[in-house]
């Protein structure tokens, strides 16, 4: 645990087994979410400042901009997306840079689930295989609907092809303090992730909209629920409004998986979005989550950026560092 911490680790008689004790109702749910020790918004803030301002190498540079590529869900989450142009963006995700056949591929397309088995067959046929396809569900981006509508968008997406769920929690019902609620549905949609015949499910994002969740402390919350209700990753938001991803937010939910880790073992991946647009954005992520989850998350099974346009500056960079021009926005696609 680095010294600078922010936000004190859960409490120390955190177990595996404690953590189970700790769902067992909806009173000591809310007792144990309301027992984690308070955030320290002024050195959360002061650090993740801290850790924006360091400076990486040049070796380290060309390391960090190809790892940073590797870790994009390149997203295209809009009312007009059209076959076409889910196509397009498989494309763009499988070769990034056709002139240069070293640049990694991204982690994964993030569509919408009537567009999952597009992206699949198209990153099929076009080198892509091991891109993982995303669908957001569960009523993307409000959250708003029956529990019975979120499942059935669930299966449809695992259905046709989808490897990863970005689900949205009921934000009404946890600043309401419904813990139960959002934790059951997060338990039902994982298990709606499930695949006939023992195939491997689809793997869990719980999105959280920070910025509707307004405090750091119910950030922090919301982190511990959704990793005692089996998230595979937590996600900071849709990037569908005002606040989105921020240093100081991320900082927060790594400090959450790290210590959860700690406590049970298991890991548990972050995923910010909305907002990262530049290379340098992505480097001080970087740095966040080596500095704060330590290196093992600095992987795609770990840690990914929810973008669209962060792709392209990534990759002018890139040509920079190999060529010493910068290429400017015509030598890469527009979205």
């Amino acid at each position: 645990m680095s010294s600078a911490s922010t936000a004190t680790a859960a409490p120390t008689s955190a177990s595996a087994s404690a953590l189970a004790d700790v769902t067992a109702s909806d009173a000591a749910l809310r007792r144990y979410l309301h027992g984690l020790p308070g955030v320290d918004a002024v050195g959360l803030e002061a650090r993740a400042a801290t850790l924006g301002t360091r400076s990486i190498k040049t070796t380290a540079k060309a390391y960090a901009l190809d790892l940073a590529i590797s870790m994009i869900d390149l997203t295209t989450l809009e009312g007009a997306d059209t076959p076409g142009k889910v196509r397009s963006l498989c494309a763009k995700g499988a070769s990034p840079d056709p002139s240069d056949r070293t640049t990694p591929q991204v982690a994964a397309i993030c569509v919408y689930s009537d567009m999952a088995a597009i992206a699949k067959r198209a990153l099929a046929a076009g080198g892509g295989e091991g891109i993982k396809v995303a669908s957001v569900a569960t009523a993307f981006p409000s959250g708003r609907a029956a529990l019975s509508v979120k499942l059935a968008d669930t299966r449809e997406a695992v259905a046709a092809g989808a490897d990863e769920i970005d689900m949205v929690i009921d934000r009404g019902a946890f600043l309401a303090g419904d813990y139960g609620k959002v934790f059951e549905e997060i338990q039902a949609v994982k298990q709606a992730c499930e695949r006939p015949g023992g195939a491997e499910p689809a793997h869990l994002k719980v999105i959280f909209e920070n910025g509707e969740l307004s405090t750091y402390d119910n950030i922090r919350r919301a982190s511990w629920l959704a990793m005692l209700a089996g998230a595979d990753f937590i996600k900071t938001s849709t990037g569908k409004v005002a606040v989105n991803a921020t240093l100081p937010n991320t900082l927060l939910m790594l400090e959450a998986v790290r210590d959860f880790h700690a406590a049970t073992g298991t890991r548990i991946g972050v995923k910010p979005a909305g907002g990262i647009r530049t290379a340098k954005d992505a480097v001080r992520y970087l740095v966040v989550v080596n500095e704060t989850a330590g290196p093992d998350w600095l992987s795609p099974d770990w840690f990914r950026f929810g973008a669209s346009s962060l792709l392209n500056d990534l990759l002018m960079q890139r040509q920079k560092l190999s060529t010493g021009r910068y290429s400017g926005p015509d030598y890469v696609t527009v979205d």
